[in-house]
C-alpha cells in the first residue's frame, strides 16, 4: 500500500489537532445492561457509518492509545466510533479470571447486535484481532472491514501446546498456566485449564476462514509477545480477495508508538474511503 508523504502528515497532523484540542469532547462512559449477565461499560461517538469497533487486548481497556486515537480520529470524519470494555476488563462488570474466548465473544456479538447501527469495522488488537475474526464469521454482515494489529488468533492455545510434553503435564497438574508478561503489574498471567480448553472451540487456523471482506493485517517484527508470522497464517486462510499483510520492522506487541498509531489512522482512513466510494 502506497502513502504519499503530504496525505501522511496531513491525516496525522488532523488526528494531533483532534487529541490535543477535543479532550473536552471526549465520549462518556456508559453501561449496556443485558439480562443475567455482566454490564458492559462502554463509550461512544455517533456518527456516518461504516462505524468503527475497537476490540483492546487481553487485560487491557478502552481508554489505551489506539482507543483513544480512534475516537478522536472518527469524530474528526465524522463517523461512528465504539469502544468497550469485555466482561472482567477495565470499567465492566465481571471477574477477568472467570472469562473465557467464548464469554468475551458473546460481549462483542452483543455490542453489534445492540449498540451500533450499519456495516463496522472492527479494529482488534491482539486477543481482540482474534475476537474480530470470530465476530465476522459469526455476524458477516454487520461486518465492512477488519483491521487487526498484532492478531493473536489461536495464540494462547497454539503456545501452550507447543511447550514440551513433560511441561504441559506439570501445568495441567497444578491446574493452571502460569505466562511471563510485561503487561500486567504482576509479571504474570495465569490461565487455568478450563479457559484454554473452551479457547480450543474458536480455533479459526485449521482451516479457510469464512470471511470475505477487505481485510489489513498490521503486525511488529519486534513483537515478543504474538509472532507476527501469525498475522501471515490468518492472510493465507482468509477468503477475501482483499487481504493486506503490513509489517513495521521495529513494531512491538502493543504498536502505541506515535509511528504506529499514524499508520493505525491511515489504514483505516483509506478503508473509509475505499468503502464509501463503492457505496
Amino acid at each position: 500500500m502506497l502513502v504519499s508523504g503530504d496525505n501522511f502528515k496531513h491525516l496525522f497532523g488532523l488526528l494531533q489537532r483532534h487529541l490535543l484540542l477535543d479532550r473536552r469532547h471526549k465520549s462518556t462512559v456508559q453501561y449496556a445492561s443485558r439480562p443475567d449477565l455482566p454490564k458492559l461499560a462502554y463509550r461512544r461517538v455517533k456518527g456516518k457509518t461504516p462505524g468503527v469497533v475497537f476490540l483492546p487486548g487481553y487485560g487491557s481497556n478502552m481508554n489505551g492509545q489506539k482507543g483513544e486515537a480512534l475516537e478522536e480520529f472518527c469524530r474528526s470524519l465524522g463517523h461512528s466510533c465504539l469502544r468497550f470494555d469485555y466482561t472482567g476488563h477495565g470499567a465492566s462488570e465481571g471477574v477477568l479470571a472467570e472469562g473465557t474466548i467464548g464469554t468475551w465473544k458473546k460481549d462483542v456479538l452483543f455490542i453489534l447486535d445492540e449498540l451500533v447501527e450499519g456495516p463496522q469495522i472492527l479494529v482488534g488488537s491482539s486477543i481482540g484481532g482474534w475476537l474480530m475474526l470470530l465476530a465476522a464469521i459469526a455476524r458477516p454482515e454487520k461486518i465492512a472491514a477488519l483491521v487487526g494489529i498484532s492478531t493473536a488468533a489461536d495464540h494462547i492455545v497454539t503456545s501452550f501446546n507447543s511447550l514440551p510434553l513433560e511441561t504441559r503435564k506439570e501445568f495441567e497438574e497444578k491446574g493452571e498456566w502460569v505466562v511471563p508478561t510485561k503487561h500486567s503489574e504482576e509479571g504474570f498471567y495465569k490461565f487455568n485449564m478450563d479457559f484454554l480448553r473452551e479457547a480450543e472451540n474458536h480455533c479459526v487456523l485449521q482451516s479457510p476462514i469464512p470471511i470475505t471482506c477487505p481485510v489489513r493485517l498490521i503486525h511488529g517484527l519486534k513483537d515478543e509477545d504474538v509472532p507476527w508470522h501469525i498475522s501471515m497464517q490468518v492472510a493465507e486462510r482468509i477468503l477475501s480477495p482483499d487481504v493486506d499483510v503490513i509489517l513495521r520492522r521495529h513494531g512491538q506487541h502493543r504498536m502505541s508508538d506515535k509511528d504506529d498509531i499514524k499508520l493505525m489512522v491511515y489504514t483505516i482512513d483509506d478503508l473509509i474511503d475505499k468503502l464509501t466510494t463503492m457505496v
